[in-house]
């Protein structure tokens, strides 16, 4: 009987399953949405909310006691050991959830992936549209995309010029001259071996 027994092992050792829970917390904290696996997903939630709950309690103390503030800081960073993840964590997910009462995370089956055939989730924050906002990202790249057309529509006129003078200047550049000159040279030759033969036969 298993008694006391809580979380799930994943395969790994303790110091590999610390680091795998790491890097999947700063996967979902940068992509607001990750894919993996249902055990790792569920594995994950357990950790990733209290990560959460420090940054929505860090907001107390943005005023007074900012020592408190640096100190959730502290804790957060000494597990996910990523700087960028720890700032997106407390200046964007934390102000996001502060009216939420835990449950920042669901988890999502998606069915069995084709290669092992292992069951597969996707797991992410409540809060956040990530749907609007790859929406608006797309939008923006294709502005820019858009305005580069423009200038390269812009800049094709200047280059037809370009190629007309070249296609005047090749015929300048032939000199029919030069093979007349190549074939010249071996009849020379023929002619000084002919003379050298009729000197021996004389």
């Amino acid at each position: 009987m298993k008694h006391g027994v809580k979380g799930r092992k994943l395969g790994r050792t303790a110091s590999h399953r610390r680091a795998t829970l790491a890097n999947l917390s700063c996967s979902l904290i940068k992509h607001k949405r990750i894919i993996t696996t249902v055990a790792r997903a569920k594995e994950l939630r357990t950790v990733i909310e209290p990560l959460v709950t420090k940054a929505k309690r860090a907001l107390q103390y943005n005023d007074a006691n900012q020592e408190k503030g640096i100190h959730l800081r502290r804790i957060a960073k000494s597990f996910l050991r990523n700087q960028e993840a720890v700032q997106i964590l407390f200046n964007e997910i934390g102000p996001k959830v502060a009216e939420r009462n835990g449950g920042y995370t669901r988890v999502l089956k998606m069915g069995h992936r084709p290669g092992d055939g292992g069951e597969t989730a996707l797991i992410e924050f409540v809060d956040f549209d990530i749907v609007s906002i790859q929406k608006e990202h797309q939008a923006a790249k294709d502005a820019k995309k858009g305005g580069s057309k423009d200038s390269g529509k812009e800049t094709a006129p200047a280059t037809e010029p370009v190629k007309e003078e070249k296609k005047a200047k090749t015929p300048k550049a032939k000199k029919p001259a030069a093979p007349k000159t190549e074939k010249k040279a071996p009849k020379e030759k023929k002619a000084a071996g002919s003379k050298v033969q009729s000197k021996q036969k004389v």
